[in-house]
């Protein structure tokens, strides 16, 4: 039931999200909250890839259904106005929108695959799937984010 309900709120959130923001700074925060909760939990996860937690197959399971019903969120607030204020988001973000998306959609594919990983409560297909979602952050972070 829990599950149900994040997923709806991920996806109505989803649907009005730039509807909703009123100012420009608001889809700032908005966009940094939904990032700061998703690394947050796909850090969990990671860790546990990496040997620094211990594996447990229930708090990844947990994590991963909130980094996949969030991922999409902050992409919804890269709207117009919004590459001025307090952000880190590069000019590239707008200027090469494409690889922008690209570089998104590969977070995305990323992200599906540990989910699928996390699902089967194998750490040995975690460890496999995990190293492909940092590295698509990354490439983001290296071409749309500034320091």
């Amino acid at each position: 039931m829990k599950r149900v309900a994040l997923a709806s709120l991920a996806a109505l959130s989803c649907v009005g999200a730039k509807a909703q923001f009123q100012k420009p700074e608001d889809a700032i925060k908005y966009r940094k909250a939904a990032f700061t909760v998703m690394a947050n939990h796909f850090g969990r996860v990671g860790a546990m890839a990496q040997g620094k937690m211990p594996w447990d197959a229930k708090a990844a399971s947990e994590s991963m259904v909130i980094v996949m019903d969030l991922h999409k969120l902050p992409f919804t607030a890269f709207g117009e106005g919004t590459d001025k204020g307090d952000t880190k988001a590069l000019p590239e973000v707008w200027t090469k929108k494409a690889g922008f998306d690209a570089a998104r959609d590969k977070m995305f594919g990323e992200l599906a695959k540990l989910d699928a990983a996390v699902k089967t409560g194998n750490l040995d297909n975690v460890k496999a799937a995990a190293g492909g979602v940092g590295p698509s952050c990354k490439g983001c972070h290296d071409d749309y984010r500034g320091k």
